[in-house]
């Protein structure tokens, strides 16, 4: 797993990622749709697997659940399935947060 810095702390992260609003992140070409849930960070895939559309354009639900603004299909933030298994996972990305930084895996 190849580890790579993409906030230098965590409240760095914690303010630029507002609660339950899906932010896209760019990181070696890799376009990764990335929500706060409190004090953690969760990153999958930005195109939804169904139809291609941009995830990081959708919204949490009561679920915690990331949902494609274009259909609807619901997506599981820590595993990447969708909710009623229409459609593939999505790619989930490890995410730690260490004393130097926040990290994302890919």
């Amino acid at each position: 797993m190849n580890w790579v810095k993409i906030f230098n702390t965590s409240q760095e992260a914690f303010d630029r990622i507002a609660e339950k609003q899906p932010r896209l992140l760019v990181v070696q070409e890799k376009r990764i749709c990335l929500v706060r849930q409190g004090d953690s960070l969760a990153a999958v895939s930005n195109r939804c697997t169904h139809n291609g559309e941009s995830l990081s354009k959708g919204k949490i639900n009561f679920a915690n659940e990331i949902v494609c603004p274009w259909h609807g299909y619901q997506f599981n933030l820590q595993t990447g399935r969708e909710y009623q298994q229409r459609s593939a996972d999505l790619e989930t990305y490890p995410i730690k947060i260490e004393s130097d930084g926040v990290y994302i895996a890919l």
